[in-house]
């Protein structure tokens, strides 16, 4: 039976209109609502901070051990040594229910999440790291007010302690202070920009998992500012910058979990959940640069709050 040409017309406007209600509704929900299977290359920011919407978030060093509740939970010793940031009760047998509300190295103190990465090694010998600055914000190409609140308990690796040779840029990357040079192995540093080790997390979640036995395949990077389908939720881009006193000639770097291409950092959220909420809607979602990261003396050890 031939259907009249209005009819048919009238029906391709109602899928139409039906699909635009369905991608407005998710973006409402933190989702990306552009092309379901993005591809090319994940992109960062890498010019001067300040430049798109952020909160800024910086943690003193707080203690190293063999420990990584994500890769090797209620495994005491079991892993490489890290270096670790924020919550100072970390350890291998850390839970979102004994993070959440301890104590903390950052300046924000409601965030008591746990940052960590491996230990940098100096001829061999441990260096203490100066401290990490956490940068939050809308990845390039993202619409800020489609970002969800990073859920509790999301446990993220960015960078790869296995990698046979120099990573993307894109992961993980050295550069001296807050130099936008990133390069995939240490560079040499003035005195007044030391070494930072870079890495950039997921910012697509797949709105289940908190974490996956791979401990990634329940996150993803956006592209363009479009996440795949099976990963809708789009989250604030997370980049951890950790800071060394290292600086001039005659360094022998390497880490804890092998050659300085292995470089890699772990995120545990257990921030205070309203305070994250907050933040991401009064800066990010708003469009607004709440903090700047200080430049100056870099080769000065953060303070600890009391």
């Amino acid at each position: 039976m031939r259907r009249h040409p209005l009819l048919l017309v009238a029906a391709v406007l109602a899928v139409i209109a039906a699909t635009a209600v369905t991608m407005a509704v998710a973006g409402r929900n933190g989702s990306a609502t552009a092309d379901p299977f993005p591809t090319g290359t994940p992109t960062i920011h890498t010019g001067p901070q300040g430049t798109v919407a952020q909160f800024v978030v910086k943690c003193a060093y707080s203690h190293s051990g063999p420990n990584d509740p994500i890769v090797h939970p209620n495994m005491t010793g079991m892993s490489h040594r890290h270096d670790f940031f924020g919550n100072r009760t970390t350890d291998a047998s850390s839970t979102v229910d004994s993070l959440v509300g301890g104590p903390t190295t950052c300046n924000q103190r409601l965030d008591t999440a746990a940052y960590w990465a491996p230990s940098l090694l100096d001829h061999g010998e441990p260096v203490t790291p100066l401290g990490v600055v956490a940068y939050y914000r809308p990845a390039p190409g993202v619409d800020p007010t489609t970002l969800a609140t990073i859920p509790a308990g999301l446990m993220m690796i960015a960078g790869d302690s296995m990698a046979q040779g120099p990573q993307p840029i894109e992961d993980a990357a050295w550069t001296c202070g807050s130099s936008s040079d990133l390069q995939t192995a240490p560079p040499t540093c003035p005195p007044d920009a030391p070494l930072r080790a870079r890495m950039t997390f997921a910012d697509c979640w797949d709105g289940k998992h908190l974490d996956a036995a791979d401990h990634r395949s329940h996150v993803a990077r956006s592209i363009d500012g479009r996440c795949p389908r099976d990963h809708p939720v789009v989250i604030p881009q997370l980049t951890l910058s950790v800071r060394y006193p290292v600086s001039g000639e005659g360094h022998e770097l390497s880490l804890a979990s092998g050659p300085s291409y292995t470089v890699h950092a772990d995120f545990f959220n257990a921030w205070d959940e309203h305070e994250l909420t907050s933040q991401v809607d009064l800066c990010l979602h708003r469009g607004v640069v709440c903090s700047v990261a200080s430049n100056r003396a870099e080769d000065e050890p953060q303070h600890m709050p009391t």
